[in-house]
């Protein structure tokens, strides 16, 4: 079955509204952190849906939002293909309120990544403050990404094209060899989930491919 959906990322003052999944039964996404939203009514736009979702949450009337971008996941949950609206934006009046669906924190843009989020969000999390307009496809397989892909789209008229096939029983192997040998941060310049290139801030060490974050004292 194809579903409809919006996720919504309030922004301000360098902070994110994160949603802490960890309230409702039987809850697809127990424990993450997420962005809010939700899935489309009948007659609404991705607009509508994102402000309606948006308030139902947290007691926030978003103003404006941006749509940043298109994700499908196919069979995410076992058998539901999910189209989601990607949107962004700072413009809100109203104050927070206790949500249903999780506890609702501002979270600092820089430790965003810190946080227990969905592989995939690691990935496109990061697209959101650019200018271009991006479309694309994460696979899942028993909670595991396997795959992505995306094309962005800029307003001159180019299409960039990326993908990236992952394999999350090997990266676990390569985790598990790289502690049994002690090596550090230093001497192992690569990502310890997918292999790609990283970077230091503030003793922490990102993959600037998957977001995956650890410490520089890790082994």
């Amino acid at each position: 079955m194809i579903k409809l959906a919006t996720l919504c990322y309030v922004r301000h003052a360098g902070r994110t509204l994160m949603l802490h999944r960890v309230k409702k039964a039987n809850d697809m996404h127990a424990g993450k952190w997420n962005g809010l939203g939700g899935k489309l009514e009948a007659g609404e736009t991705p607009e509508e849906c994102a402000i309606r979702e948006v308030y139902e949450e947290s007691g926030l009337r978003w103003i404006a939002p941006r749509l940043c971008g298109v994700i499908s996941f196919p069979q995410f949950n076992g058998g539901d293909d999910w189209y989601t609206f990607v949107f962004s934006g700072g413009r809100f009046t109203g104050e927070l309120i206790e949500s249903a669906e999780g506890h609702l924190a501002w979270i600092e843009d820089e430790r965003l990544f810190e946080l227990n989020l969905w592989p995939g969000d690691r990935i496109f999390m990061r697209w959101l403050d650019e200018p271009r307009f991006f479309s694309a496809k994460f696979v899942y397989v028993a909670g595991e990404l396997t795959k992505y892909e995306v094309l962005f789209y800029t307003h001159g008229g180019e299409i960039e094209q990326r993908s990236e096939l992952l394999a999350p029983v090997r990266a676990a192997q390569r985790l598990g060899a790289t502690a049994a040998v002690g090596r550090q941060a230093d001497e192992d310049p690569q990502c310890w989930l997918c292999a790609g290139p990283v970077l230091k801030r503030h003793c922490k060490i990102i993959c600037t491919v998957c977001g995956f974050t650890r410490d520089c004292s890790d082994p």
